[in-house]
């Protein structure tokens, strides 16, 4: 039988964490991985980090002296994974999602914490997943289209768009 184990560590105290959200990161990581058809148990860390944090973390692993999003951290490379001896689930990566910035953003895009949060998540879980949309074209459609299919599945459905007016950049 195929299990899912999703570990969630809050190192923010920034933002209090909705009741549900905890729950939805895990249904989104479950959702990711029914629609691309991954056939083994897998294993997911996902991190709760404040803006501080993360840019760190950007800052060290992408030369980036900025907070982000989200970070993803692949733990396997062409469609082969390290496993979790133990449980046999392969372990597919870490998450690293600042909160801060998720507020930030779901203000910005007038919709929930919860759609920001999991929309983030499907994002990350996809580059868990092997899928890069820094190169543009055609793989970065196929992303955002397979990253609002799971939203739509999640009943968090876009309700605006995530580009913006020349006036609101």
């Amino acid at each position: 039988m195929i299990k899912i184990r999703v570990i969630i560590d809050n190192k923010q105290k920034e933002v209090k964490i909705p009741t549900g959200l905890r729950m939805l990161v895990r249904r989104c990581c479950n959702a990711v991985l029914r629609l691309e058809k991954f056939p083994y148990s897998a294993e997911i860390s996902v991190t709760f980090v404040d803006n501080r944090q993360i840019q760190e973390l950007n800052r060290q692993y992408r030369n980036k002296d900025m907070p982000t999003d989200v970070l993803s951290f692949p733990m396997g490379e062409n469609g082969q994974y390290d496993e979790n001896h133990d449980t046999g689930a392969k372990i597919l990566g870490d998450i690293v999602i600042s909160l801060e910035k998720a507020v930030e953003q779901a203000e910005r895009y007038g919709h929930s914490l919860e759609r920001e949060v999991g929309f983030l998540t499907a994002h990350s879980m996809l580059h868990l997943l092997g899928y890069d949309h820094e190169k543009g074209g055609i793989e970065k459609v196929r992303m955002r289209e397979k990253e609002e299919q799971v939203m739509a599945q999640l009943g968090l459905p876009s309700t605006s768009s995530y580009v913006l007016d020349e006036d609101e950049e």
